[in-house]
């Protein structure tokens, strides 16, 4: 339930946002990151003086599909950082401008290998606002870990 209304705010938010001062949204497949076939990578909506950039949930996939980190929360964690600023990058933006993270896990007691991971690309100084949730099983066994971010790039950086 609680996820469902964060999605119903955040798309309202955005709905409302959008009325006044949106003038273009841009979805985009990074040729540096895998793409699975039936969704964007990212979305980037014009906010004026930034852009807000919304990252399908990444996961430990290397440019050519393969997992990256074995069995290691700490190693895939890497890959999926590397995936995200790939795709930010494009965006003139890094994990710096990230406001936002949501992270699936599938072993709670890892959490401190994510943020070991998570800490080198974040500000620290103003963290993202966060949710961490422990999930029974992601789209596949191996993968242990998934993380979805936003990011808010001023233009003209």
């Amino acid at each position: 339930m609680k996820k469902i209304l964060i999605l119903f705010f955040t798309t309202m938010f955005l709905f409302s946002f959008s009325q006044n001062t949106m003038s273009s949204i841009e979805y985009k497949n990074s040729q540096e990151v895998f793409t699975i076939k039936g969704l964007s990578q990212s979305v980037s909506i014009d906010c004026g003086d930034s852009k807000m950039i919304i990252l399908s949930g990444q996961v430990p996939l290397d440019k050519n599909g393969s997992l990256a980190g074995g069995q290691s929360v700490e190693k895939q964690t890497q890959q999926i950082f590397k995936n995200i600023e790939h795709i930010l990058k494009e965006y003139g933006g890094t994990g710096k401008d990230i406001i936002k993270l949501g992270i699936f896990i599938t072993d709670i007691s890892k959490t401190q290998d994510f943020r070991k991971v998570r800490d080198q690309y974040i500000n620290l100084q103003n963290p993202p606002v966060s949710t961490l949730v422990e999930v029974s099983k992601l789209f596949r066994d191996d993968v242990l870990i998934e993380v979805e971010a936003t990011a808010v790039i001023k233009k003209n950086k």
